[in-house]
């Protein structure tokens, strides 16, 4: 079953007289529990797909579906709920609350979902352990690795249960040891418990943890292809 069909998607933004063209007629579907990247250069349009994808940007033309419901029927409000309950996302830069503990930083989406408040203690300590930071549960980001500051964000995307995770360079920001277990991590999280993950990067490396790789290319889909030798999940992913 596909959680998400883009069909001849387009998105364009105006400057003054200038229109440019950032997604230019892109369709695809991603199966629930796939691993997918989507690689590009800069300017080539897979940061502006993930914000369509990721339900923060509206597309300027073309059908979106998301688990069976066209998102243009959703209202706003709609849109926002349904981004909480059903969407995680992991960045580059981490956005963490700087002066706030490991524990507040994950349990910050909860703010906003259904979740009866006295679950969150509970809900923030098992997602926190799941990614190797039960030892930092009291500290601030400010105490943090570059690879436990990433691996926070990813105990902060999981802790509504989300259907889909989009991680944008999660490796971008970290030293060749920090991003390969934050690769394993993501790639654990779907080979062992079948998470969607959609995955925006530059680094070849990095996509093959995926199992299927669209390259993008001036908003055009240049090539679509399953990885034949998909990266191993790293012996040193902290448990």
């Amino acid at each position: 079953m596909n959680i998400i069909e883009v069909k001849n998607l387009k998105k364009s933004y105006h400057d003054g007289e200038t229109d440019t063209k950032a997604l230019d007629g892109v369709s695809f579907s991603v199966r629930r529990g796939e691993f997918l990247a989507i690689m590009g250069p800069s300017g080539s349009g897979k940061s502006t797909l993930l914000h369509v994808l990721g339900m923060l940007d509206d597309p300027t033309s073309g059908k979106f579906i998301f688990d069976g419901k066209d998102i243009g029927s959703y209202s706003r409000d709609e849109l926002a709920a349904l981004r909480n309950r059903k969407v995680g996302f992991v960045f580059q830069a981490f956005n963490l609350l700087p002066r706030t503990s490991v524990l507040e930083n994950a349990k910050l989406p909860l703010v906003y979902s259904d979740v009866p408040e006295n679950e969150w203690d509970e809900r923030a300590k098992k997602v926190v352990e799941a990614v190797g930071l039960g030892h930092r549960m009291n500290h601030q980001p400010s105490e943090l690795s570059g690879g436990e500051k990433q691996r926070l964000a990813i105990a902060r995307s999981l802790i509504n249960n989300p259907d889909i995770i989009f991680a944008d360079e999660p490796t971008g920001n970290l030293d060749s040891k920090s991003g390969k277990n934050v690769m394993s991590i993501l790639q654990k999280l779907n080979e062992e418990e079948g998470r969607t993950i959609v995955l925006i990067t530059h680094e070849t490396s990095t996509a093959e943890h995926a199992e299927r790789i669209i390259r993008l290319m001036d908003g055009i889909i240049e090539s679509d292809q399953l990885v034949k030798n998909r990266m191993s999940i790293n012996a040193e992913y902290v448990k």
